[in-house]
């Protein structure tokens, strides 16, 4: 009785597994055929837009006039300033502290 069980049972997994096999194909056939042609189209707009409005004045790459400000010692020396304002942290006060020394 139990060999038939197992008898009647195998044609059944068999349909199970290729059903399932089946499905699987078709998702993959289904996968393979989807076209992104219109995703294409569009690819790398978003990037191309928002590098273009970070662009204040276009023109200006154009303009061979020189700089209107700090000559090139002033300039130096406030890259200089600046790039020692880093060595040392910034200096801040104790606000738990009265202000007193505590005799």
């Amino acid at each position: 009785m139990i060999s038939s069980l197992f008898k009647s049972a195998a044609p059944l997994a068999r349909g199970l597994a290729v059903a399932a096999a089946a499905a699987w194909v078709a998702t993959l056939v289904a996968c393979a055929a989807s076209s992104t042609t219109e995703l294409d189209k569009k690819f790398g707009d978003s990037v191309r837009a928002i590098r273009e409005q970070q662009i204040i004045a276009a023109p200006a790459l154009q303009r061979q006039d020189p700089v209107a400000g700090l000559d090139g010692v002033a300039a130096v020396h406030a890259q200089e300033r600046y790039q020692d304002s880093f060595k040392e942290p910034a200096k801040t006060f104790d606000m738990l502290s009265s202000g007193g020394t505590g005799k």
